[in-house]
């Protein structure tokens, strides 16, 4: 995965006016409440990336 990918996880799950999370109703049809698992997902690979960078040990 790249960080385009984990951005645009980010853009489609969004919350809902319930506190559910859109992406996942319009996917799947699914009843999830915000954040998601692809949200989780996708923040904790922006924060391993950013700490990665800061830490100056990139891949």
């Amino acid at each position: 995965m790249n960080d385009n990918q984990e951005q645009q996880i980010l853009a489609a799950h969004l919350p809902g006016a319930a506190g559910m999370c859109i992406g996942c109703r319009i996917w799947w049809a699914r009843m999830t409440p915000y954040p998601c698992c692809q949200v989780q997902w996708a923040t904790s690979r922006q924060a391993r990336s950013m700490t990665a960078h800061l830490l100056g040990w990139m891949r």
